[in-house]
């Protein structure tokens, strides 16, 4: 198996694997490891997997590209994540469900395909489509790292805003008059 897509894979299972493990289910605590571990995480795969950005032509559109569709993936599963505060702890906390779980296994499927299938199934094809756009291997590469980094980031700093706003929104409402009765 080449090694970039061992890269790939690796890369999209511990992806999998880090969000999954964090974030499904009920009642999961919003602490700060939970919002840096994603980004130490990211932190430390980038520059272990990256080859040589494109710094211009169709290589850096496709990057950009990816970059941006990794964006929207994140906003998305962000809306797929209630957050609140817990009635136990009075912490922030999040709630995901298999919708969640189905949108990550999904999407994170997809680029192992396109993955494994650039090897295996349509080499040929995406080879004779990136000679003809100037795309080089590793910025296709590239690519697929950054949508997977920008759908995590973007789903990790939706969260710790929306787990900041929470608390910030509860604390500062101003308590209820146990009675309100003027006779």
């Amino acid at each position: 198996m080449p090694v970039e897509l061992q890269h790939a894979l690796i890369i999209n299972a511990a992806v999998l694997l880090v969000v999954l493990e964090g974030d499904l289910g009920r009642h999961r605590k919003i602490t700060r490891f939970r919002v840096l571990r994603p980004l130490i995480t990211a932190g430390a795969v980038v520059p272990l997997f990256l080859s040589a950005v494109a710094t211009s032509g169709a290589g850096l559109i496709l990057e950009v590209a990816l970059t941006a569709a990794g964006i929207i993936l994140g906003l998305a599963t962000a809306g797929l994540m209630t957050v609140y505060r817990s009635p136990r702890t009075g912490k922030p906390a999040s709630r995901t469900g298999l919708g969640y779980a189905a949108v990550w296994i999904a999407v994170i499927g997809a680029r192992a395909a396109f993955s494994y299938g650039s090897v295996y199934w349509f080499g040929p094809q995406l080879a004779r489509w990136m000679a003809t756009n100037a795309i080089s291997s590793a910025a296709l590469t590239d690519a697929i790292i950054f949508m997977a980094i920008a759908m995590v980031l973007t789903r990790t700093i939706a969260m710790g805003v929306r787990a900041v706003n929470v608390g910030t929104t509860e604390a500062a409402r101003p308590a209820r008059p146990a009675t309100a009765s003027v006779r």
